[in-house]
């Protein structure tokens, strides 16, 4: 807990773990998936939980149900389903990355803040050596990128949307 100082929701917190233990030993009632761990967010209160703790929790959390979730599906239906998925998004993702610098992504209004096209058009260079070149790039990496804000720059549901895909393709063939 962070005392004072603004932190995650303890109720938030603690109901969301109580789902995600739940779901992961066998509960009919729980609705975790890895892709939902992603996606939570919590409220920010005075004296909740120290966010960084959080989130890196919530990383190992989401790498456990994955591998899980893997290995459901590889069991129920094979390499082939599992990794001809894989490979479906993963060339969706290059075909996006592919784009020209500085137009590989929607802009907001000039008026309103998004991502910093720099910033983000550097971290899909990266991207682009992991997926053509097999260049070294951890989940961890993408999972913690931060860009910059920048009037009519690239619009951030749209990048955090495909960064989620790239997560889930590299969580796809650990």
């Amino acid at each position: 807990m962070t005392g004072s100082k603004r932190g995650y929701d303890v109720k938030q917190v603690e109901a969301f773990l109580l789902d995600a233990r739940e779901t992961y030993a066998g509960s009919t009632t729980g609705s975790v998936t890895a892709e939902k761990i992603r996606r939570t967010a919590f409220a920010m209160v005075k004296g909740g939980y120290a966010p960084e703790q959080v989130d890196l929790a919530l990383e190992r959390l989401e790498d456990a149900f994955a591998t899980r979730e893997r290995e459901r599906v590889l069991r129920d239906t094979g390499d082939d389903t599992w990794f001809s998925g894989a490979r479906a998004t993963a060339e969706a993702l290059v075909s996006r990355l592919e784009r020209p610098a500085g137009h590989r992504f929607d802009r907001v209004s000039w008026l309103s803040p998004g991502y910093h096209p720099k910033d983000v058009d550097q971290l899909v260079t990266r991207l682009k050596g992991y997926f053509s070149e097999g260049r070294a790039l951890s989940i961890e990496e993408v999972r913690t990128s931060v860009f910059r804000a920048k009037r009519g720059g690239y619009r951030e549901a749209q990048v955090d949307l495909v960064l989620d895909s790239v997560v889930d393709v590299m969580l796809a063939v650990r």
